[in-house]
């Protein structure tokens, strides 16, 4: 199977374009980076460090998250985050066109590299970075990220694991990413001089930290959608 290719087009306000080409492995859907120069200071491991982080300087050296985001950084560092910019997003199946705002795309590519990077804590969207959805609402990312889950359930169970169906790993899993975020915007605010991807981050954090109260409160408001499921037509058939 060959690998997988995303490519994000932004149209500034100055009608300049910034084009993102973004290759997957196959099978891993790890993103393939090829930087071809040294990183800079802000993507040092040791620099403004997750809390939660799992990993060790000396194997290490580099945050596996800043490399992936450092490409996407200085194109935007004049753009503020309300300009309105036309993204087109563009995959082997399909291509999405949208006026938005700078700070909403740039936010949509940076939920893709976030999932295809090798963090050990975001690897766990690398499903839906498969099926990528760019500019995702709340309520799509909600019925995405629930999806996912579930079916990693069905597979956990047929492995002989103990499957989790009310979503305790999936709100750990985004709670992790809240500690995630902090310290990647401290990272971002050495690294950028405008606010269109300190904005960005800050969408992302507002679904990582919607996510678990969406799951506990809103999961019901979605229900009418899963009637024809919830209607026990096998036992319907034996008495007719």
């Amino acid at each position: 199977m060959p690998n997988i290719k995303i490519e994000y087009n932004f149209r500034l306000p100055d009608n300049t374009e910034e084009v993102f080409k973004l290759e997957l492995d196959d099978r891993s859907l790890e993103l393939i980076k090829d930087h071809g120069h040294d990183l800079p200071g802000w993507t040092n491991l040791d620099f403004h460090q997750c809390t939660n982080c799992s990993l060790n300087l000396a194997d290490f050296p580099i945050c596996p998250l800043a490399a992936s985001l450092y490409t996407l950084i200085k194109p935007f560092d004049n753009i503020i985050s309300y300009d309105q910019i036309e993204l087109t997003v563009i995959t082997d199946e399909r291509r999405v066109s949208q006026t938005t705002t700078a700070q909403r795309g740039i936010s949509s590519l940076m939920g893709l590299l976030f999932a295809t990077s090798p963090c050990p804590h975001t690897y766990f969207f690398r499903p839906m970075a498969r099926f990528h959805l760019p500019l995702a609402n709340e309520e799509e990312t909600l019925f995405r990220a629930t999806s996912m889950y579930l079916l990693a359930q069905y597979f956990r169970q047929n492995d002989g694991f103990t499957p989790d169906h009310d979503f305790t790993g999936l709100q750990k899993i985004y709670k992790e990413i809240e500690v995630v975020n902090i310290s990647i915007a401290k990272r971002l605010r050495f690294a950028t001089r405008t606010d269109s991807s300190l904005n960005a981050i800050t969408l992302l954090d507002m679904y990582a930290k919607g996510i678990p109260y969406l799951i506990k409160d809103s999961l019901e408001e979605i229900r009418y959608l899963f009637a024809p499921y919830l209607q026990d037509h096998l036992e319907k058939t034996k008495t007719s």
